[in-house]
């Protein structure tokens, strides 16, 4: 029963935050990010997490700064992706721009991109992520575990794990 009363708690305490606070915390998100459904994506994610760690916290009148804290973390989170996914397109620009392929090469190569995303498409997210990271990006490890917030023994068993899962689909 005390699990119970100290989800109501948390979901009446949650609820009074949200109401006082998730304006401006969207409009904060807003500011860093400058996408607001992405904005209003990190509040969320916030106010999820301040729910999950409600029990935790030793001073339940710090429930807005550890909020407001989150959405800071979140939104340079977001803003690192924004990053990668950028410096992806920028890669994948000048390699286009430097050497344009004959038409046959450009049919190989397309089918060959399509077989790979399809196959990427069946590893769990963490794999794919490491690997798209590491070959299509051509970052290191520690680059990598910074970007997704693991260590570097998780980077290289994923990416181990990703490869293995490639090839065993490939000999199908």
């Amino acid at each position: 029963m005390a699990a119970v009363d100290r989800r109501s708690d948390a979901d009446l305490a949650i609820g009074e935050l949200y109401a006082a606070h998730a304006r401006g915390l969207v409009r904060l998100a807003w500011l860093l990010l400058h996408d607001e459904q992405e904005a209003e994506e990190v509040v969320q994610d916030a106010f999820v997490a301040a729910h999950r760690r409600w029990s935790r916290l030793r001073d339940e009148a710090a429930g807005a700064a550890y909020v407001r804290r989150a959405v800071v973390n979140g939104a340079r989170s977001a803003l690192r992706r924004r990053g990668v996914r950028e410096r992806y397109v920028a890669v994948l620009a000048a390699e286009r721009a430097a050497a344009p392929p004959g038409p046959d090469e450009q049919a190989v190569a397309a089918e060959e991109h399509d077989e790979l995303v399809r196959a990427l498409t069946h590893l769990p997210q963490r794999q794919r992520e490491v690997l798209v990271l590491r070959y299509y990006l051509d970052l290191p490890e520690a680059e990598i575990a910074e970007a997704l917030g693991i260590s570097p023994g998780s980077v290289k068993t994923h990416a181990h794990r990703g490869l293995a899962a490639l090839r065993a689909g490939r000999e199908r």
